[in-house]
């Protein structure tokens, strides 16, 4: 592989770079520290990682965006993906909140509890999300719609029809 090295900076961007040595960005002071290092040194980015802590692979990512950027380098990019990649759209939680309030057996379910992944296999099948989710997005998707999601207490219910009365007499 050949190796990489930082341009020569310019007479304007070397006060910006030395300035930032003592940036209280640790991520800031390191960049500077890589670009300095490889323009005034003629480092390779293998003994640059090395006297950073950083990997190889990580001091050439900051030698190309300097090389290709300039000093907008520097500034922490976003790294989250700037498109929506929401599951369910505005209107895939209006009709999965409607969906939540009634009975599962209205949906072809051979019981009346909803459970997460029930959830998801039935917001598939009703068209809400292109192919089915996972049940932690559908537990993340009704709590950003303040929906409270507790799991389903199965209840103990005697066949004896004086059950009821035997219960409320009962001491202890």
């Amino acid at each position: 592989m050949k190796p990489i090295f930082a341009r020569t900076p310019s007479v304007e961007e070397r006060p910006t770079l030395v300035a930032g040595l003592k940036a209280t960005d640790g991520w800031q002071v390191r960049r500077c520290q890589i670009i300095l290092m490889s323009a005034d040194e003629q480092l390779k980015a293998k003994a640059i990682a090395s006297r950073v802590g950083l990997s190889a692979q990580q001091v050439r990512r900051v030698l190309h965006a300097f090389n290709q950027a300039g000093l907008t380098c520097l500034t922490r990019q976003k790294s989250g993906r700037c498109d929506d990649q929401r599951a369910f759209d505005d209107q895939a939680r209006v009709r999965l909140r409607e969906i939540v309030h009634q009975s599962p057996r209205t949906f072809g379910q051979e019981t009346s509890l909803w459970t997460l992944r029930r959830l998801a296999q039935v917001s598939h099948q009703e068209g809400l999300t292109q192919q089915e989710v996972h049940f932690d997005t559908i537990s993340q998707t009704l709590a950003e719609m303040n929906l409270s999601w507790k799991r389903v207490k199965h209840w103990i219910n005697s066949p004896d029809e004086h059950y009821a009365r035997k219960k409320n007499d009962a001491t202890g």
